[in-house]
């Protein structure tokens, strides 16, 4: 296997932590999302994925884009450990818990967004950052009322075990702080975060234990 991704992508971040989580062994080819313009523009890298956009697995030659379609392959293919719990309804609580993240607060403040908002709209940045932050409250206020709330809340997003919520979870805090954004009010979500982040494969995962991290001030 082969996994196209950028040390700073959270979507990408999301799938290594499976693939460390699983054991699976896979190929970086880091797509720089800033230099030159960004890697994912070229025409190289639009022939594998068309979008242009990280993460892409490739896999005995077959090309998987989109993050979550990425995770639920992996999940099919390679079901231990597993990431979806075995009953209907708890398997859709997860489902629901990681798209609040990975489709409503990451698609408003992802790398392309942020750009157009500077080169197109011309905002600055402390404009683009109160975009930022207002967005990805937004999503965390209710994601924190209900992960407080609800009993099947337990360690993790989902009981005792790492969920693929949990997996949308932690890449989403990562840039929560790299932008600044407040987490006192959240203290469900920091307190999962901490129990993920203590676990191998999340530190195997995270963007400095990457090889294509330069340097954690480079422009985003």
């Amino acid at each position: 296997m082969k996994l196209y991704t950028y040390w700073r992508s959270t979507a990408a971040y999301r799938v290594r932590i499976a693939l460390h989580l699983k054991g699976l062994r896979c190929e970086q080819e880091p797509v720089h999302l800033v230099k030159d313009g960004g890697e994912q523009n070229k025409g190289e890298y639009r022939a594998v994925n068309p979008q242009g956009l990280v993460p892409t697995l490739v896999d005995g030659g077959h090309v998987i884009t989109q993050s979550l379609a990425i995770l639920e392959y992996l999940e099919e293919k390679h079901p231990e450990p597993a990431l979806l719990p075995s009953n209907p309804v708890e398997r859709a609580r997860v489902r629901s818990l990681a798209q609040i993240i990975a489709c409503e607060v990451h698609p408003l403040n992802n790398l392309r967004v942020l750009q157009y908002l500077g080169n197109e709209l011309d905002l600055g940045e402390r404009q683009k950052k109160h975009w930022y932050h207002h967005w990805l409250e937004q999503g965390l206020k209710p994601l924190e009322r209900r992960l407080a709330n609800e009993t099947r809340t337990g360690r993790f997003c989902h009981g005792d075990s790492v969920t693929m919520a949990d997996l949308c979870l932690v890449p989403q805090l990562y840039n929560a702080r790299r932008f600044e954004f407040p987490l006192d009010d959240y203290p469900t979500l920091r307190r999962i975060d901490e129990a993920c982040r203590e676990l191998n494969a999340f530190r195997a995962s995270a963007p400095e234990a990457q090889p294509d991290a330069i340097n954690p001030d480079e422009p985003r």
